[in-house]
């Protein structure tokens, strides 16, 4: 039965135990002979599984918010804190956390119907993170949960949110955004009034920004950009961009995230010059 619960993930339920062919006598026998403990008379928790699962079993809840888009590798903004979340149902009863509980407790009805499981719904992530952390931060994971879960706009914009700032992060998010990067970036830039669009295809292959006509920024995210083959084939189509009129502004993550003022300033200045109009 461990090799069963490991294949789990090292938690998993009663239920799902019984209808994998094991007896409530194994179930009982695993448990008393200490390779499991049963957590509210239902998860077979082994000493392997996750910290954040177990406290999800023994609160009665689910991993959501931010802790779900780590877990499912979103693109976190930095400055996003650490504790874990957890949606609870509303009248599902005491969590049974002790003390020493730091976390946040999200207590929401289900966006979508979910099935038994101690991690939430993307959706009710979507939700949380809306009402959870500041709006330029919001949308960064949503354009990043649009791009790794697959998620059009527009089904985003269907679902009936129960949430003012859940329905302006769905009209809000476009998918079109390879990083959370890029939404660092589009913000602020839209924000002054200017033309922005992503991925258009320049030259044969998509530029990150185009600000106006003839602007291009390109953002160097060191996970997309770190070998000397892509940095080869970035400089060659810069190059071809300056020969048929575009001027490239190249930015790096730290420039992003850590001195964004001056990044601005840089734009504005082309901006002044008329650098993103057309002849």
């Amino acid at each position: 039965m461990g090799t069963w619960v490991s294949a789990q993930g090292g938690i998993a339920h009663r239920d799902d135990a019984l209808r994998a062919g094991f007896v409530i006598a194994v179930i009982r026998a695993f448990v008393r002979e200490g390779h499991a403990e049963l957590i509210r008379r239902v998860w077979l928790c082994t000493p392997q599984a996750p910290d954040e699962l177990r406290t999800a079993a023994r609160a009665g809840g689910r991993v959501s918010c931010i802790s779900l888009a780590r877990r499912r590798k979103w693109w976190m903004p930095e400055g996003i804190g650490s504790e874990l979340h957890l949606h609870m149902l509303p009248g599902s009863g005491p969590t049974r956390l002790d003390e020493t509980w730091s976390g946040v407790t999200h207590w929401t009805k289900p966006v979508v119907p979910a099935a038994r499981s101690l991690l939430g719904t993307v959706e009710d992530a979507l939700l949380h993170i809306a009402l959870c952390v500041d709006r330029d931060a919001a949308l960064v994971l949503w354009e990043s949960a649009a791009r790794i879960e697959k998620l059009a706009p527009e089904s985003l914009r269907a679902i009936e949110w129960r949430s003012g700032a859940a329905r302006d992060l769905a009209d809000a998010v476009t998918g079109l955004s390879d990083s959370g990067l890029e939404t660092l970036v589009v913000i602020p830039l839209r924000r002054l009034g200017l033309r922005v669009r992503q991925q258009v295809v320049l030259a044969g292959r998509p530029v990150d920004l185009l600000v106006g006509d003839r602007l291009v920024v390109q953002i160097d995210g060191y996970e997309f950009h770190s070998s000397s083959a892509q940095r080869t084939s970035d400089i060659a189509h810069d190059a071809e961009l300056r020969l048929r009129g575009y001027t490239v502004l190249r930015v790096s993550y730290s420039q992003v995230v850590h001195d964004w003022a001056s990044v601005e300033r840089t734009i504005r200045r082309a901006v002044a010059a008329g650098l993103h109009r057309a002849a």
